[in-house]
C-alpha cells in the first residue's frame, strides 16, 4: 500500500512538471516567442544544440531553454553588440536537432564567446530585421 502511494505521488509530481513545461511553452509562443536552437562553443567538436524560445525585449534578444524551470532567460544578446560572422545550412544530423527549415547563423559578440543560432525562415527574417534596425535617434556606424 505504501509503495502505491509513493508511485502515485511521483506520477502526480511528474504530471505537474509536464503541465508547467507545456504552459510555459504555450505562453511564450503566444507572447511573441520564436523557436530557436542555440549552440555555444560551436568550435568544440562535441557541443550540441539546445532548443528554446527566443523573444525580443527592446535592445535585447533573450533566449529561454525549453527544458528548464528557470524564470530568467538563459542567454541574453544585445543588438548593438551582436554580429553575424557566417551563415550556413544545417549539416548532417544537425537538421534533426534544429527547427524545421532552419538556417544556422554564427554570431560573434565582444561580450560572449561565439555561438550558433538556428531558426526557421520566418524567425530568421524577424531576427535579421531586428538586428539591422535601430530606434529613432540612434546612429549606426557605417562600415
Amino acid at each position: 500500500m505504501d509503495i502505491a502511494l509513493v508511485v502515485l505521488a511521483l506520477l502526480l509530481v511528474l504530471l505537474a512538471v509536464a503541465v508547467i513545461y507545456a504552459w510555459r511553452w504555450v505562453r511564450m509562443r503566444r507572447h511573441g516567442g520564436v523557436s530557436v536552437a542555440l549552440r555555444w562553443q560551436p568550435d568544440r567538436e562535441r557541443s550540441g544544440w539546445h532548443l528554446g524560445i527566443g523573444r525580443y525585449q527592446g535592445e535585447e534578444f533573450v533566449w529561454y531553454r525549453v527544458w528548464s524551470l528557470r524564470i530568467a532567460p538563459d542567454r541574453v544578446f544585445r543588438r548593438d553588440n551582436l554580429e553575424i560572422a557566417d551563415r550556413r545550412e544545417p549539416i548532417g544530423t544537425e537538421s534533426y536537432a534544429v527547427p524545421a527549415g532552419s538556417t544556422v547563423l554564427r554570431c560573434e559578440s565582444d561580450e560572449q564567446e561565439p555561438i550558433e543560432i538556428a531558426m526557421g525562415p520566418g524567425a530568421l527574417t524577424g531576427f535579421l530585421s531586428w538586428l539591422e534596425s535601430a530606434p529613432p535617434g540612434r546612429r549606426i556606424p557605417r562600415s
